[in-house]
């Protein structure tokens, strides 16, 4: 079976081209879908988004976290990162006090509620991959296969980049 389908896609290269591009196609769909659902369950259940459950599981690990230190975290934009975060206070998950060694600095630590929060709801998506122990070839395969999928789709324009 092998041999005849070796044959046929050296007969029409552009058939097996078209497969691969189709695996690829189905790939990215399962990925978006997956993202999309996540987010849409995080926002009916939890009314938060996946930014906001970074920002809980990485002040969950590092307790009184300062802002600029979560900043560099999370790749934010400090706008962006503000935002969410002044949304998580509103919603009681987590507070923002003044760091007592720096007045000018802020740190954020979690209430009770956003401790919970974070028990309950395992952390899925991109910032997953800090987590990520063992994987290390994986991950070195991860990165340019995002890239080229950035490239291959057209996308790079709106990277922000």
């Amino acid at each position: 079976m092998a041999s005849y389908q070796a044959a046929f896609c050296s007969c029409f290269p552009d058939f097996l081209m078209q497969q691969q591009a189709l695996a690829a196609m189905v790939a990215w769909m399962r990925l978006d879908t997956a993202l999309k659902t996540f987010e849409a369950a995080l926002k009916r259940d939890h009314k938060i988004t996946t930014l906001q459950l970074a920002v809980l599981h990485i002040v969950s690990e590092r307790p009184h976290i300062p802002l600029a230190a979560l900043r560099k975290a999370l790749l934010a934009h400090p706008a962006t990162l503000g935002q969410a975060i002044d949304d998580l206070r509103r919603k009681g998950l987590c507070l923002v006090r003044t760091n007592p060694e720096d007045r000018r600095a802020r740190n954020v630590f979690l209430s009770e509620a956003g401790a919970a929060l974070v028990a309950a709801v395992p952390m899925a998506g991109p910032m997953r991959l800090r987590d990520v122990v063992g994987e290390n070839e994986r991950l070195d395969r991860l990165t340019p296969a995002l890239n080229d999928a950035l490239e291959l789709f057209g996308l790079e324009d709106w990277t922000g980049r």
